[in-house]
């Protein structure tokens, strides 16, 4: 028998073979070649590390933004930048491009989803201010 996986809970993870299985949620990374989709009730931005930026070098990653409001930043890749920011609102996602050092901040509490491969994902710990 069938029985419902509670996203908040737990991550689904689609392995190359078809198959797709309900684990725990690793947010770091794994040596598993399977995509997850994880969901998150987060409420400050504590919760999704505003602190650090994190990079999935084999991937893309799609940041979905199921209610609530927040900003996902991307890390200047020269001197003279500043983070641009996307503004996610409910119901929108951003494509996080393969390799490209991103955060997230909370505009208010929020449910977020995430869809990528986490094999040789990194987090950094931010030095900038802003």
């Amino acid at each position: 028998m069938t029985t419902p996986i509670d996203l908040f809970g737990s991550a689904l993870r689609f392995y190359p073979d078809g198959k797709v299985r309900a684990s725990e949620r690793q947010m770091t990374t794994s040596d598993s070649d399977a995509w997850q989709i994880a969901a998150f009730h987060v409420e400050t931005d504590a919760d999704v590390h505003a602190d650090h930026w994190e990079m999935h070098p084999e991937a893309e990653e799609a940041v979905c933004c199921l209610a609530g409001s927040a900003r996902l930043y991307f890390r200047p890749t020269g001197f003279d930048e500043s983070a641009a920011a996307v503004q996610l609102q409910a119901g929108t996602a951003v494509i996080v491009p393969r390799g490209r050092w991103h955060r997230l901040e909370l505009d208010t509490p929020s449910d977020l989803m995430s869809i990528t491969l986490r094999q040789g994902t990194r987090l950094e710990k931010r030095t900038d201010t802003r």
